[in-house]
This record gives C-alpha cells, structure tokens and sequence, in this order.
C-alpha cells in the first residue's frame, strides 16, 4: 500500500484538530474551506487534461522523440497525459500492474511506458529503421523461407 494514502489523511485531520484548538469553529471552517479549494483545483486540473485528451487519437503524439526527451522517472500517468495531450493506447491488461501503455507519432516511432500504482518507472523509444541512400532495406525473413 502507498503511503501517501495513509498521511494525507492523517495529515488533513490532524490540521483540523490544530485548526480546532487555535481558532475553534472558525478555524476548522477556514481550513475545511481551504481543503475543499484544493480538492478542486485538482478536479478542474484533471478535467481540463482529459478535455484536451478527447480531441486526439488514442496513443497518438505530435513527436516521440520529443516525448522520450521530456520523461522522467517518476512522473504520474496524468502528468504524461498532459505532456501529449492524447490518452495513450493500452498494452498490458486492463487491471495489471505494471500498466504498459504506447504513445506513437505519424513516423511510425513509438514510447512504450511502465507505470507501477500510477507512477513512470520505464519507457523505451523504437524507430523505424531508416533508409540508406533511398534504396528499400529488404524485408527481414523468417528462417526456412526463400529469397525472392
């Protein structure tokens, strides 16, 4: 279990009490109001994300490169939302830790990220393989079949 959902809560009530003993009533409404802002500040922070996610192709990104430059280790699912603007294409099965999910961009490059309980551990670039010189690289063969 995450222990940042056990302190925030203990955290929260213990600002009440504090805010109940300094300032009685009065204070425990300053403070209930001050929480309640919060707590919306982050619902209208994650709504606005997802608004803008909605418009896009799921696991589409403008450049992934770009995305694999920005990533962090670290950084929440919502955060990675936002930096592409796009809900990323799921990998693993629904319900499965670690969550794997694919962003990839018009050039045919893709991220692929882990998340473990919401947070980034890992994530990889693959390109395409470029061409020499505009001559087709021959299409990699499967052993026992022929040339052509």
């Amino acid at each position: 279990m995450n222990l940042r959902n056990i302190l925030v809560p203990v955290g929260l009530v213990l600002l009440m009490a504090a805010a109940y003993r300094s300032y009685g009533w009065s204070g425990v409404a300053a403070v209930g109001g001050g929480i309640v802002m919060w707590l919306l500040l982050h619902f209208t922070r994650f709504m606005s994300i997802i608004r803008k996610a909605s418009g896009r192709p799921i696991g589409y990104v403008g450049s992934a490169v770009m995305l694999n430059a920005r990533l962090r280790p670290g950084v929440t699912l919502m955060h990675v939302v936002a930096m592409t603007r796009a809900l990323g294409e799921p990998v693993s099965p629904k319900d499965a830790q670690p969550e794997v999910y694919r962003w990839s961009d018009g050039s045919k490059s893709y991220v692929t990220c882990e998340f473990l309980h919401g947070r980034l551990v890992k994530w990889e670039l693959s390109r395409p393989a470029q061409d020499d010189g505009g001559a087709s690289a021959p299409a990699p063969r499967s052993e026992g079949t022929p040339a052509p």
